[in-house]
């Protein structure tokens, strides 16, 4: 990459560090797993469970399923990595970014780090922002009604997460060393969950 100067130079650096931008530069190890375009596939995931996944708008969408147990599944497992993902919520949308999982078909949050996405989480603490009964957040963040990014760096046994440029938890834990990401869709509880959008979703191994 050519040097670049002045205020340009350091707002590059903010937005690089704020919102995970080095992934759209090439060669520098980032891998896209989602490429946010009209041409997108899904040819780097496996389906679990019945959610109408499809490709719309130049992104991933689904909107419909039984149950909270719908997810892609990437077909590559990951232990130490930064992983940059966008995507779109609706108020109501019970969805997350699961790390290390264990099992690449019965993903919970028993075998799995999840990254929350859930506005309307039954437990605040442990809604959007948050590691699903392992990390809490204070304040509470929303991603509703907006397209959102989270960077999420896991190294060894730190992990962090990053919400539109705000770091919600940095936590210390080993219970999970390696696995697949996972990306759900889940209704709430017996009410349909509203629709997840991933738009685009690149890996950067560490």
């Amino acid at each position: 990459m050519k040097r670049l100067h002045g205020a340009f130079a350091a707002l590059c650096v903010v937005a690089l560090t704020a919102l995970g931008c080095a992934g759209m530069a090439p060669g520098d190890g980032w891998v896209t797993l989602l490429d946010g375009s009209n041409s997108a596939t899904l040819n780097n995931w496996n389906r679990v469970g019945d959610a109408n996944w499809r490709v719309e708008g130049g992104a991933v969408v689904a909107a419909k399923g039984t149950g909270t147990g719908n997810y892609l599944v990437s077909k590559n497992s990951y232990s130490n990595f930064q992983l940059r993902a966008e995507f779109w919520a609706d108020h109501t949308t019970n969805s997350g970014i699961y790390i290390r999982a264990s099992d690449s078909v019965k993903i919970t949050t028993a075998n799995a780090y999840e990254v929350n996405i859930f506005d309307q989480a039954p437990r605040p603490e442990f809604g959007t922002g948050s590691i699903v009964n392992v990390a809490r957040v204070m304040p509470i963040y929303k991603a509703g009604g907006k397209w959102n990014t989270y960077v999420i760096t896991a190294k060894d046994t730190h992990i962090t997460a990053v919400l539109n440029g705000v770091e919600t938890i940095t936590m210390y834990d080993s219970k999970f060393a390696s696995g697949p990401l996972a990306l759900q869709f889940g209704n709430r509880g017996k009410e349909p969950g509203g629709a997840i959008k991933w738009r685009k979703v690149q890996i950067k191994p560490l």
